[in-house]
């Protein structure tokens, strides 16, 4: 009896045990789930609202009294291209002289209220600076809107964007307002009678950086920075990282030399990132002389992060193929390199494929290394090569993160977070979907 009893009072404590053990590792799980949760919920509110933009719809007049130019220069009056180039050339270096912010001002005062007191240099912080380039390239684009008068869509700026949104306190005073009062009111009129209207800021995906036009500033130039250095390390470090898993775990001799490389390999996917940034700076820059700020150092330093996660993983795939395998392969008469290649490599596909893309998409949010080859610089163009310079999304964020506009820059940020996060998350995504498929297959 008193058995019996000491056996249910072990029974109790070991039930209760086990539910207080399942009881911690579910607030375990809810814990790390709310945290994620609040994480995208943090980014999406401050994210969420810089997918919208304020534009100004304007009725631009090109009035021959400012656009003082002669006809653009006609193919048929020349003998050969290059004359017609060279002519045309001229021309557009004679329109870029020309006075744009006067049509700008013309277009603003005819889309303000009659007997508004408002000076020109206060008028023109109202519409992004490179407002008067647009409208530039619409005439050089087609010479005959002189004289003319046409509907034209510019974006507003970056100040005039925080005081639409609400991004900065009305309540403050002019000294502590990035616009004039005049300029604030006139915001205000424009928004009411439909001149400036809110729309999806497509230029965050179809520009690149600017310093000049803040608020035409946008993510191309790094995302195609960003492909370019994930093509280089998919290039790179699959096959090496693959092929040196490969002979490590079957056909390399056990000896003091091969245990050496192995620690060394571990050792190696504990390294901090900012080490690989000094050791690609020394490396690439400084030994081999490879440009600056550009994809082909990016990808290689971020080759040489990845490498050491897929050599582990794929050598762990590996170890986890049954020897019967092997045995089987052997003996049906396949040399070693085929029962390597022809059914045990087959078989850890699924396992090397997902360590590979979640190594490329651990690789894709590193900033350290990328600060230390200098691709924080400022770079207002799109990359065609490897080797032109260029930055990447991760340096982008932390490039607009210090901007001096904050009110402006900080919900941008969080949308560059977004689209970074996309993209790791359709990364991981296609791993699944890859890794399945090759499941079902084996």
């Amino acid at each position: 009896m008193e058995r019996t009893k000491l056996v249910r009072a072990g029974l109790r404590r070991r039930h209760m045990s086990e539910a207080i053990f399942r009881g911690l590792g579910l607030a375990a799980i809810v814990m790390a789930l709310g945290f994620v949760a609040l994480l995208f919920i943090d980014i999406g509110r401050k994210g969420i609202p810089a997918f919208t933009q304020s534009n100004l719809h304007l009725t631009v007049t090109f009035d021959p009294a400012v656009i003082e130019v002669g006809p653009a220069p006609a193919r048929a009056d020349f003998t050969s291209e290059a004359e017609y180039n060279a002519a045309n050339l001229g021309w557009q270096r004679e329109v870029a002289l020309l006075n744009w912010n006067t049509i700008v001002e013309q277009a603003m005062r005819a889309a303000a209220p009659a007997g508004l007191d408002i000076d020109s240099r206060t008028l023109l912080t109202i519409p992004e600076t490179d407002a008067r380039h647009r409208i530039r390239a619409l005439f050089v684009e087609n010479p005959a809107l002189l004289g003319q008068t046409v509907d034209v869509d510019v974006l507003a700026s970056a100040n005039a964007t925080n005081w639409i949104k609400g991004n900065i306190d009305r309540s403050l005073g002019d000294a502590q307002q990035q616009l004039a009062a005049p300029a604030r009111t006139l915001i205000d009129t424009l928004v009411e009678n439909g001149t400036i209207s809110n729309g999806f800021s497509w230029s965050i995906f179809t520009n690149v950086d600017s310093r000049a036009a803040p608020a035409s500033a946008g993510l191309l130039g790094a995302f195609v920075g960003t492909l370019w250095m994930m093509l280089i390390v998919v290039a790179l470090a699959v096959p090496i990282g693959v092929a040196a898993a490969v002979y490590l775990e079957e056909f390399a001799p056990k000896s003091r030399l091969t245990d050496f490389i192995e620690v060394n390999i571990n050792n190696l996917a504990a390294v901090p990132s900012i080490v690989f940034g000094l050791l690609g700076a020394a490396a690439f820059i400084n030994y081999m002389h490879l440009p600056i700020s550009a994809p082909i150092v990016g990808g290689l330093v971020l080759t040489l992060m990845t490498l050491p996660t897929i050599i582990i993983a794929t050598r762990g795939a590996l170890l986890g193929v049954s020897p019967s395998l092997r045995q089987a392969a052997l003996g049906m008469g396949a040399s070693k390199t085929q029962m390597v290649f022809h059914h045990v490599l087959p078989v850890t596909f699924p396992s090397i494929l997902t360590a590979t893309i979640l190594g490329i998409a651990h690789a894709l949010g590193e900033t350290a290394p990328l600060l230390l080859i200098g691709m924080k610089a400022f770079v207002a163009q799109v990359p065609t090569s490897p080797f032109d310079q260029a930055t990447a999304l991760p340096v982008q964020i932390y490039l607009w993160q210090g901007n001096e506009n904050r009110n402006f820059f900080e919900p941008r940020t969080a949308a560059a977070i977004m689209v970074l996060l996309a993209v790791m998350i359709c990364l991981n995504g296609v791993a699944i979907y890859l890794r399945s498929r090759l499941e079902k297959r084996a």
